[in-house]
């Protein structure tokens, strides 16, 4: 199957492969920056998964029609069941997710105070990727209204789930390591 866009389209896949590549960069880069071994573990695996996401993009670029692969369609099945990424990345990882306590969730302000300058430098790091992957999610919504063919919206449409579940996954690490308070 050859597929063929309209300008629209065209101009809306390449600046979904810009914002691909640059997720990949900035979780390679990140990875490389974080202090903790975990924080490190999950940016690569993020990482991996935005490179996913750019060939699948760069395929339909090209006129093909991509086909997801295995693990891709295994993890959005475990996802339906209850599973988080953030499960599945720590199970990978070996690693249990434990949930924050109230006293690790503690004020935002007295946190910044009382962290070493790893533990901000790996906060900084994880509110500009969440602050990124929420960018990203928004991009590909738009995306999917506009374009005309229904297994191109069902693919877009899978990798924007994905990239919510990136942003779940920095978020429940946040939360976790009582760097993020919702409330």
């Amino acid at each position: 199957m050859n597929l063929n866009w309209t300008n629209k389209e065209r101009t809306l896949l390449e600046d979904q492969i810009n914002h691909e590549k640059i997720c990949v960069q900035k979780y390679t880069d990140y990875a490389n920056q974080a202090s903790d071994q975990q924080l490190k573990d999950l940016f690569h695996n993020l990482a991996q998964n935005e490179q996913e996401h750019l060939n699948t993009l760069n395929q339909l670029m090209n006129g093909q029609m991509p086909q997801l692969n295995q693990n891709a369609m295994a993890n959005q099945a475990q996802q339906q069941q209850g599973s988080t990424i953030t499960d599945l990345l720590y199970q990978q990882q070996g690693a249990q997710a434990n949930q924050p306590t109230q006293q690790q969730a503690g004020d935002y302000f007295q946190l910044q105070n009382t962290m070493t300058p790893n533990q901000s430098l790996d906060q900084n790091l994880c509110n500009d990727l969440l602050m990124t992957e929420k960018y990203v999610s928004g991009t590909y919504d738009t995306a999917i209204f506009e374009f005309r063919d229904p297994q191109v919206r069902n693919i877009l449409n899978h990798i924007q789930k994905e990239e919510q579940q990136h942003g779940e996954a920095i978020f429940d690490y946040m939360q976790t390591h009582g760097m993020y308070n919702p409330q």
